[in-house]
């Protein structure tokens, strides 16, 4: 989804990322990769989702499996931020809140579950980059 800017400037991609616990690493985690890297660079950009990598310590930026590095590798390579602290889900940290701006999202918070479900939702104000316009979202 795009949130535009003041005649397209300003402009916020925001995405969703599902990763299966079960997904293949290297066919589909290297298409999401590709992707991502394509546009990180060139638009203010949001991306949250549930990852399912519970091997990683975000505070640390270390991790136990391969597979959990080479995402942490991307992420560093792609100056993603994560910036959720507290976990949705339970006590593990699977769903994060990735940006490649300092400022561009804000008032984070976990809040109740939705429905039936066992994840929290995750509420958060997306800051424009042109103007302090906001939009608030939940994941």
């Amino acid at each position: 989804m795009r949130i535009r800017g003041i005649e397209n400037k300003g402009d916020v991609v925001v995405s969703v990322y599902c990763r299966s616990p079960s997904q293949d690493i290297i066919s589909t985690d290297e298409l999401f990769f590709r992707h991502l890297g394509e546009i990180s660079g060139s638009v203010a950009l949001v991306l949250m989702g549930g990852f399912n990598i519970p091997d990683i310590n975000w505070e640390h930026h270390t991790a136990v499996m391969s597979k959990s590095w080479k995402f942490l590798k991307f992420v560093g390579d792609n100056f993603l931020s994560q910036v959720l602290s507290e976990p949705a889900r339970k006590d593990a940290l699977l769903g994060l809140l990735f940006v490649n701006r300092e400022g561009l999202v804000g008032d984070v918070m976990v809040g109740a579950c939705l429905g039936h479900s066992d994840h929290e939702m995750v509420e958060f104000k997306i800051f424009s980059v042109r103007k302090k316009r906001t939009a608030d979202l939940l994941l």
